[in-house]
């Protein structure tokens, strides 16, 4: 398994769906589309206060932007055959536009711009590969 930083901005694919560990913490999932063109899906994992936060305020349809560590999983599809998967451990995100509100908020713009900083301070050379 591959870990790394991302922010990410997408709309959001399908519904969240809450479910609960054996432990009873609250874990949220749902798809994120970042592409307009085409379908490129990411899972997002939301766990505690942000799986709640997410559930009470993200719905189908909205554009999001979410920070958290992006990860590729493998998986068992409904066909028996093991597939890769990309996944974000959530550690934040922020709704831009709701799907209930035809009005984007103010913010998009400066959202927008943190999630291009985020990306690029993240960016790294051939140099600083170590193989």
């Amino acid at each position: 398994m591959s870990i790394a930083k991302a922010v990410l901005s997408g709309i959001v694919y399908r519904n969240p769906e809450k479910r609960f560990t054996g432990n009873n913490i609250p874990v949220t999932t749902f798809t994120l589309n970042i592409d307009e063109k085409e379908q490129s899906l990411v899972r997002i994992i939301a766990r505690g206060n942000n799986a709640d936060s997410i559930e009470q305020n993200v719905s189908k349809g909205d554009k999001i932007v979410v920070e958290g560590r992006l990860q590729i999983s493998n998986i068992q599809g409904e066909d028996g055959s093991e597939k890769k998967v990309m996944e974000l451990d959530l550690a934040g995100f922020e709704v831009v536009a709701s799907s209930s509100s035809p009005a984007a908020s103010k913010k998009s713009d400066e959202v927008v711009k943190f999630a291009e900083v985020e990306m690029n301070d993240m960016l790294i050379g051939e140099d600083d590969i170590p193989f």
